[in-house]
């Protein structure tokens, strides 16, 4: 019997982040939403305004047999900086905020271990500002975003911004990709 779980990460823009971890083996799917805000059920634009309090997240659901939540963290923080404080690059705002948004105290207690670890290990030169969180809502995003980069590759972000961090990505996790990735 598998054992399903469910992880709900943010770091900025969801295209990215669900286009990796829809190629990562033992996870079923990536879906790009928001979470963490006061607004029930809201729209792509009102987030983008920033006045929601939601992130753009990626909730990635996933076989623990295949993949460890460790590694589902160790494949996030390889795909974001974790020390911009509501940015990723060009991208600025709450809405592009570091979050994990865990959904147990053994999902918390794994975060905030690596997150230690990362610090001690001082793999980046600024401090670690990714927020740990419990999961307090989760909505999905409008169909359009779902598989955003596999349907639109022409975008002009996502060419510029997204091709390039998942060639790295597959490059760096080549061993825990899927056959048909």
């Amino acid at each position: 019997m598998a054992n399903k779980q469910v992880a709900t990460l943010a770091g900025g823009c969801f295209w990215c982040i669900e286009s990796a971890f829809n190629t990562v083996e033992g996870v079923d799917n990536a879906i790009s939403g928001y979470a963490g805000g006061e607004k029930a059920d809201p729209t792509y634009e009102e987030v983008c305004k920033g006045d929601t309090g939601h992130a753009e997240v990626v909730q990635i659901n996933f076989d623990a047999d295949i993949i460890s939540y460790r590694e589902i963290l160790e494949i996030f923080f390889a795909l974001h900086n974790p020390t911009q404080l509501n940015r990723q690059g060009n991208d600025v705002g709450t809405q592009y905020r570091s979050a994990i948004f865990y959904h147990d105290e053994a999902q918390k207690a794994e975060a905030e271990k690596i997150v230690a670890e990362i610090t001690e290990d001082a793999i980046w030169p600024d401090p670690v500002v990714t927020e740990i969180v419990a999961i307090n809502n989760y909505y999905p995003a409008e169909e359009y975003h779902q598989s955003y980069f596999k349907n639109n590759p022409q975008n002009q972000y996502c060419s510029m911004v997204v091709a390039p961090k998942l060639a790295k990505f597959k490059k760096t996790f080549a061993s825990r990709l899927r056959s048909d990735a």
